[in-house]
């Protein structure tokens, strides 16, 4: 009989985050109960099945009877009122289905505890996490190592009924794994023995192709070839190994001469190879095997007893564990998980309903082997926990006679041999982490301060991107948004001239329309000048969509909107400088260039010019359009909305197009700035589009160079500003005729320098 003592330490982990998401639909425990400390399991309730055609997975009763026992240990331990008093014990059992990968989400869903319940939770809180203070499993050491190397930095303890490896002995790198079960090394030496003891010297080797054959035959092997035993082969088998080898296994299995094949397997690898030897008859030999099969019921089966016949090896001790026998025939169907408890991976385990037909043959109870190393591990964990509340101060184990913090224990408070040991450095502050010191044991760490955006668990943990680091970097916190709002004084200041602007347009156009009959408003097609002030308008409006909080629509809405306001207003403004130039030469004698561009033509040009930009746009919106994105590079402490521009190349072709059309109106004003004209609008084009290209060369390096909301900012002022330009270039001078200086407002006076 195995006797262990451990003393473990545990710490509960516990998320402060002040927002929590379940990223993936969480996993359900198959057996759960709530209590002061929580216990985790994890079982191999099902297994792969044993015909390749099947693709269902099968019951595993003894499994199922192992996870039955830790429950029955853990309310027999919360009825025990000299062990643990006031505390009770409750526990998280899962079904890893024989997975590696299933036994490592497992053991991360026990660490975050944030399983699906019938609670109810919003999208932004979770429900408070439960995680466990100890792991009680895996049946496969491979698993193990894999669950032991992902729960150990969180040094939450795993203690194992049945994985033997004697890899996981090594405590650097397993620190937090326990076992109730020998390791393979002494299971190696046992076989070696009994090969020494009956004189066989020519022996074959099958091991499973996993850490716990290989390890476990390499250490048998050179112990039985330092006693003068030679192998003739050794092969490596898995379950999921080709038909194509196992028949070439077999085939070198017939072809030797040696009559003793030694196994270090597990049964569920073992099983297709005994199958085929059994297809080919092959018989007489003398089978050694490990615990992993030797016992198994699923192989000793009276169709394979010509081949396993008289096999003989190791085995673990038998121990009557009183009440258990009961307890498991108290068993009913309610007991066990239905298959809808089951994460999509398992959905095709339908044994579980052949199970309840079973009838379990409770009289087996003491060949369940393993069911006392569970029991043993729930009671090393539950006198672990006993001496660490039962401690008392000034009698310590710990420096000065110290005790744990009842409410926080530290997981390097007790050492790895079982036993307390004094702490030869004190306890990391918050927003340190540990540094082992070479050569040294590991109770002695240096304290050395955690990097930014990273916290202290242990080791330094980085925050998601979504959270930084405290002051204090000992929990992570949401990143603070930023976006350019309305209610900010930036905003509110951006609002007010972008409403200001669309006042004073709609100002001029009420001006404009009441004087509308007089020369200087007709002059030089008074259609153009509305259609102008309308477009003005709408850009000191389109300013208002890049405030506020990004969304689907204000990205898409605010960067067309101003592409194509823009392109009708510089095609308003190219309008009226063709008019001008074209004015002055049907002043020549026998020149009638201005039925080439009427007014309808004058429309026209204006809607075929704002087109262009229509359609630039709307590929815009079909190919890759603007979208709200959450810019967590530029900066380390907050995060970013921004409208991400989708294409960049169809947004640059947006502003090619506007400065453009703003270069060749700029040209052709600038030729017609000096023509004979009291009241020459082109002078005022000239200078208005001068302002225009001043302000939009300079926003480029400007909206570059520009962090996080005040890239939007100088964005809205280049819109403000060119449309101030525009509005108080063209327009102010004729109002200043029409309202102040009306006796100028007079085709006499306007052509009056053509007449001299």
């Amino acid at each position: 009989m195995l006797v262990l003592t451990l003393t473990l330490l545990f710490i509960p982990l516990k998320a402060e985050n002040p927002a929590c998401r379940l990223h993936a639909k969480p996993d359900v425990p198959q057996h759960s109960k709530n209590g002061d400390i929580i216990i985790g399991g994890i079982f191999s309730f099902h297994i792969t099945p044993l015909k390749t055609k099947n693709l269902r997975h099968i019951v595993n009763i003894k499994e199922f009877l192992f996870a039955q026992t830790m429950i029955f240990a853990t309310e027999e331990i919360n009825n025990n009122p000299d062990l643990l008093p006031n505390v009770s014990l409750g526990y998280k059992i899962y079904d890893d289905c024989r997975s590696m990968s299933l036994a490592i989400r497992r053991a991360m869903s026990l660490l975050n505890g944030q399983e699906e319940s019938n609670s109810s939770f919003s999208s932004n809180s979770c429900e408070k996490p439960s995680s466990v203070n100890a792991i009680i499993g895996l049946s496969d050491s491979s698993a193990t190592k894999g669950v032991a190397s992902s729960v150990g930095p969180f040094h939450i303890p795993v203690i194992s009924y049945y994985a033997t490896c004697a890899c996981l002995s090594d405590k650097k790198e397993f620190p937090t794994f326990f076992r109730t079960i020998p390791s393979d090394y002494y299971q190696s030496k046992a076989l070696a023995q009994i090969v020494k003891y009956f004189g066989w010297t020519w022996i074959g080797a099958i091991r499973t192709d996993r850490d716990y054959g290989n390890i476990g035959m390499a250490t048998f092997l050179d112990i039985v070839q330092q006693e003068g035993v030679c192998v003739e082969y050794s092969e490596a088998i898995v379950r999921a190994t080709p038909r194509e080898k196992i028949l070439k296994i077999v085939d070198v299995i017939k072809r030797s001469t040696s009559k003793v094949v030694v196994v270090f397997a597990s049964y569920v690898d073992l099983e297709f190879l005994i199958q085929e030897l059994l297809t080919q008859k092959v018989f007489g030999l003398q089978w050694v095997g490990s615990e992993g099969w030797i016992s198994n019921e699923y192989l000793a089966i009276p169709e394979n007893y010509k081949v396993l016949g008289g096999a003989i090896g190791c085995v673990i001790n038998n121990d009557i564990i009183p009440g258990l026998q009961e307890f498991f025939q108290n068993i009913s169907p309610s007991d066990i998980p239905d298959d809808s408890n089951y994460n999509q991976t398992a959905r095709a385990a339908t044994g579980l309903k052949d199970l309840r037909q079973l009838n379990i043959q409770y009289a087996d109870v003491p060949e369940l082997r393993i069911t006392s190393n569970v029991y043993k591990a729930m009671y090393a964990i539950a006198h672990s926990l006993h001496k660490i509340y039962e401690c008392q101060e000034g009698q310590g184990p710990f420096e000065n006679k110290t005790c744990a913090n009842k409410t926080k224990i530290e997981p390097w408070q007790v050492c790895m041999t079982g036993t307390f040991s004094l702490l030869c450095s004190e306890s990391c502050h918050p927003g340190t982490r540990k540094a082992i010191q070479k050569g040294k044991p590991v109770c002695c760490f240096d304290c050395l301060p955690c990097a930014e955006g990273e916290i202290n668990s242990v080791d330094c943990i980085k925050c998601n991107l979504e959270y930084k680091a405290n002051e204090k970097r000992d929990k992570c916190i949401l990143k603070e948004t930023e976006f350019l709002s309305f209610g900010e004084i930036m905003g509110i200041l951006l609002v007010i001239f972008s409403l200001l602007g669309t006042c004073m347009t709609i100002a001029v156009a009420l001006v404009f329309f009441l004087y509308r009959d007089t020369p200087i408003v007709r002059a030089n097609n008074s259609e153009l000048s509305f259609l102008l002030l309308l477009s003005l308008a709408l850009c000191f409006l389109c300013s208002l969509t890049f405030i506020g909080q990004p969304s689907d629509w204000s990205c898409m809405l605010r960067h067309t909107a101003f592409g194509i306001t823009f392109v009708m207003c510089i095609s308003c403004v190219l309008g009226k400088t063709i008019v001008v130039l074209m004015a002055f030469r049907a002043t020549l004698p026998g020149n009638n260039i201005m039925k080439w561009f009427g007014p309808a033509q004058q429309r026209l040009s204006v809607f075929s010019l704002s087109f262009i930009q229509i359609l630039i746009c709307a590929l815009w919106l079909i190919v890759s359009p603007p979208f709200p994105n959450r810019n967590m590079k530029h900066y380390k402490d907050r995060i970013i909305l921004e409208c991400d521009l989708g294409s960049v190349a169809v947004f640059y072709a947006v502003l090619g197009y506007i400065g453009l059309l703003s270069s060749m109106c700029f040209l052709l004003s600038f030729l017609a700035r000096k023509l004979p004209d009291n009241f020459n609008e082109a002078k005022y084009i000239t200078f208005s589009m001068l302002i225009f290209c001043a302000v939009w060369v300079t926003f480029i390096p400007a909206y570059i160079s520009s962090p996080g909301k005040y890239t939007v900012a100088v964005e809205i002022f280049a819109i403000l500003a060119s449309s101030f330009g525009l509005l108080f270039c063209i327009f102010f001078p004729k109002c200043h005729i029409i309202l102040l200086k009306p006796e100028n407002n007079t085709k006499k006076h306007l052509m009056g320098k053509m007449v001299s």
